[in-house]
């Protein structure tokens, strides 16, 4: 059986996913993951470590490609990760090198956002598609585009860095600017947006489900915000309200931009769409233009929770598709 391999790096956990190869989406046979080893050669260690066992359990398996999906900044044509906020010790790592010479066979890295929008292009919510923006609305604020029908990823390998753009004067800080994208439409955007709200609320002497006192400010997550969401908590659902109507008037700027026909995006949003679609909407009606918005549509990523596991085997699959049209 021919299959591809996806490598999924995180900050905090990596994934190693082995997937039956084919024209159609692939089939995961089987995943591994464990905790990210902060340093480089300690995880690649391990990333081959893990491929041998499983390829070795599993004769009937022929490797055809690998593909990893990592946060930026990075090179993907020269396969090397450049440093991220979440790894600070991989800086300018070779991280193709090493999978290809191991295992002869072709290897290729991109950018976790880029990832995810070849996938959801491939296999999920995008397929058709000729226009996309994937947005990721998970631990961070990034973009992947599919623009013309190929993947857009600029001068510098940094396009679709959207969590930068700043949407307010002032606000819960993201990519390093306060009152960014990534500041108001984040995992830690939205725990630092409730810390900021929940202060405000106990000096008022009001305590929000998620924070009863001053002692808790620190601890809180976007995770506790949204379960007191889900409890009925008022002051979790006007943090909501406000991340809802900041990912419209990102939404908004994007559509006007790029003129996509789809925008799909992940993580949170799927979780909370209901709460986030009627002051999402609201704002895209004022802000976008018409003409544009008429054209374009808003989606959850039709992959789901596994879309980060259908990233990194987007990139082998896109990889091997390349070499083919060279080839031809």
């Amino acid at each position: 059986m021919k299959i591809i391999v996806g490598v999924d790096i995180g900050g905090t956990k990596c994934a190693v996913s082995f997937a039956e190869c084919g024209d159609a989406q692939p089939r995961i046979l089987e995943k591994k993951h464990f905790p990210t080893i902060p340093d480089f050669e300690g995880s690649m260690r391990q990333f081959i470590r893990t491929i041998r066992e499983v390829l070795a359990a599993r004769p009937d398996w022929e490797a055809k490609g690998i593909g990893v999906s990592c946060g930026g900044p990075l090179d993907s044509i020269h396969g090397l990760i450049l440093s991220p906020p979440n790894l600070p010790l991989w800086d300018h790592v070779d991280c193709v090198t090493p999978l290809r010479d191991a295992f002869g066979v072709p290897a290729a890295l991109q950018n976790d956002a880029d990832a995810c929008a070849l996938a959801e292009w491939k296999w999920g919510a995008g397929r058709g598609c000729q226009n996309l923006i994937f947005l990721t609305f998970g631990t961070g604020m990034g973009a992947g585009l599919i623009l013309n029908g190929r993947l857009y990823i600029g001068a510098a390998n940094l396009a679709g860095e959207v969590g930068h753009v700043r949407l307010a004067e002032d606000g819960p800080e993201g990519y390093g600017k306060r009152g960014s994208f990534e500041g108001f439409c984040s995992g830690g955007g939205i725990a630092r947006l409730g810390r900021i709200e929940a202060q405000k609320a106990l000096a008022a002497g009001n305590s929000p489900l998620f924070c009863q006192s001053e002692a808790d400010l620190n601890a809180i997550t976007a995770k506790g915000i949204a379960e007191a969401l889900e409890a009925g908590d008022p002051l979790a659902l006007e943090i909501y309200g406000t991340v809802g109507r900041r990912l419209g008037q990102g939404v908004a700027m994007l559509i006007d931009i790029l003129n996509p026909e789809l925008v799909i995006i992940g993580s949170i949003y799927g979780r909370q769409r209901d709460i986030l679609d009627p002051e999402m909407h609201a704002v895209l009606e004022s802000e976008a233009l018409a003409l544009s918005l008429r054209g374009c549509r808003v989606a959850a990523a039709g992959l789901g929770e596994a879309v980060g596991d259908y990233a990194a085997l987007s990139v082998a699959a896109d990889h091997l598709d390349s070499l083919k049209r060279e080839e031809a």
